[in-house]
């Protein structure tokens, strides 16, 4: 039998309760999420394609996104790359294991998160079984007040910070720890090796490398989950973190859409894209594009003969490469961050 045109896919979210979690993606996305009221939904894995995750992050084993529309309804992502390789892909190469190259996620902070820290490339190098992990935080809600912790401080020394997370003096760590205030709509960059930690009344929307390796350093007085001290120390970059040129915004504007660069680096770029209803578009790819709807609703027009895509607030899409005929037509005004990657394609803002 053969196989179905490609088409935009709908993906399951995967749902993760944590300790610090909530129900925001309720109220801010209009999802509608497992459990009652007090379950406490703290991650949403949008793309998701790992062959391991980590016991205390993922849940151990593999952890595969689902298509949720049209004739491949399901399939994994997995699937769909070995049943139709560039024609989803493009030129764009899995990882080494064989796995889609990014993960997204929304992350629904009540509380704040553990400070921790993903492996640097020095320590990958040396204990292959961790993988880098470089991430960018979006945010989508935020209570007043909110800030995330973005890096220690200059002159924090290995050993007074050691001191301070092994004797659960929150106030020291906090001395420590660079605090930013954040607003909706604003970015950051961590790479692997930066210590940090997502604060409460936060919801974020994470893009990041492939990767579920997480080295808690402190829990603020929670118990019961594991620490990694020695290995976080291996690995922690001290000192502010240097993202500034990852993090520099520019803009495409013109009467019906806009297009603004949040994020590049050398993993995935980030663009937010605001398009005004009743405008249609062309969108050809020539690698996959996963779109994070923020904000209204469209028709994603195949082009190809398979079925019209209905999309709106809190889908997740991810979009094959070469889709030469495809249209989007916006049946509200609409704003979605928009993820690529530079290794596969220029940067389409210089």
């Amino acid at each position: 039998m053969p196989q179905p045109p490609l088409y935009p896919l709908h993906l399951k979210p995967i749902y993760k309760e944590k300790v610090w979690g909530g129900r925001k993606l309720q109220s801010a996305l209009g999802r509608s999420l497992p459990g009652d009221a007090q379950a406490r939904i703290g991650e949403a894995w949008e793309l998701a394609d790992l062959s391991t995750t980590s016991v205390s992050g993922g849940g151990g084993g593999a952890e595969r996104s689902v298509v949720a529309n049209g004739p491949l309804a399901g399939r994994t992502v997995h699937e769909l790359m070995q049943m139709y390789g560039p024609q989803l892909l493009g030129n764009l190469s899995p990882t080494p294991a064989g796995d889609f190259p990014i993960l997204l996620k929304y992350l629904d902070a009540s509380e704040n998160l553990s400070v921790q820290v993903h492996p640097s490339p020095d320590y990958c190098r040396t204990h292959p079984q961790a993988y880098l992990k470089s991430e960018a935080w979006y945010i989508v809600a935020a209570e007043p007040g909110a800030k995330i912790y973005k890096g220690l401080k200059s002159g924090t020394e290995p050993q007074a910070f050691r001191r301070a997370i092994t004797g659960g003096e929150t106030q020291a760590v906090l001395d420590m720890m660079i605090g930013v205030p954040v607003k909706p709509g604003d970015l950051h960059y961590l790479p692997s090796g930066t210590c940090h930690a997502v604060g409460a009344g936060l919801l974020v929307a994470e893009v990041q490398t492939p990767s579920d390796t997480t080295f808690r350093v402190f829990d603020w007085g929670r118990t019961g989950r594991e620490l990694h001290i020695e290995q976080a120390l291996q690995c922690i970059t001290f000192g502010p973190a240097d993202t500034a040129r990852f993090e520099k915004r520019t803009h495409i504007a013109g009467m019906h859409t806009t297009v603004s660069r949040l994020c590049l680096c050398d993993y995935f770029r980030i663009e937010k894209v605001r398009m005004v209803e009743t405008y249609e578009q062309e969108i050809p790819y020539d690698q996959p594009a996963a779109w994070m709807v923020l904000e209204g609703r469209g028709v994603l027009v195949p082009g190809n003969g398979a079925a019209d895509v209905n999309f709106s607030k809190g889908d997740t899409l991810l979009i094959p490469a070469h889709m030469d005929q495809a249209r989007v037509k916006l049946l509200a005004d609409t704003v979605w961050l928009e993820v690529t990657f530079p290794q596969a394609m220029p940067p389409r803002i210089a």
